[in-house]
């Protein structure tokens, strides 16, 4: 395993260090963005006022309970169906897209010092009916990079069609 800041020799396949931090980085920053335009959701779908909402989203402290409250403020009687089926649509993306960054977010990084390819190591146990496991590997390999980078763009649109969503149906902006 390489030091904190050394750089494993590389194979054909294997991304350098550099890269995946740069990757992982744009993925946290583009997912923290456009997390944040779930205010706007809250607030045009609670009725309330952006400084009113900014409250609501920052105490809660998961994507999950925010994405859960968009969800359920759609679901009201009140929410006309077509904002109803465009809120739970990006909804719907940004839950599918949160496993991807959820295991760059909670894993450890391990670099074979021979210059095999990086891995990362999920940081997390999952119950059996009479075991657990933990310690799942995958390797970061360029396809994994590639569908990081696919993810990126998924988000980023996302953040572009959150924005519409907001204006269309006259959300506080």
């Amino acid at each position: 395993m390489a030091g904190p800041h050394q750089t494993p020799a590389s194979t054909a396949d294997a991304p350098q260090l550099d890269e995946i931090l740069l990757r992982v980085g744009k993925l946290n920053y583009t997912w923290s963005n456009t997390e944040s335009l779930l205010i706007h959701l809250i607030a045009g779908l609670a009725r309330i006022d952006k400084d009113t909402a900014l409250i609501i989203f920052l105490t809660l402290n998961t994507t999950r309970a925010r994405l859960d409250l968009v969800g359920r403020l759609a679901k009201m009687e009140r929410t006309p169906e077509a904002e109803r089926k465009d809120v739970l649509g990006v909804t719907e993306r940004f839950s599918r897209i949160s496993a991807l960054r959820n295991k760059y977010n909670h894993c450890i990084y391990s670099f074979d010092a021979d210059g095999g390819s990086p891995k990362t190591i999920l940081m997390r146990i999952s119950d059996r009916k009479d075991a657990i496991r933990y310690g799942k590997t995958d390797p970061i390999n360029s396809a994994e990079l590639e569908t990081v980078d696919a993810a990126i763009e998924a988000i980023a649109e996302l953040n572009r069609e959150i924005w519409r969503l907001a204006q269309r149906h006259g959300y506080p902006i």
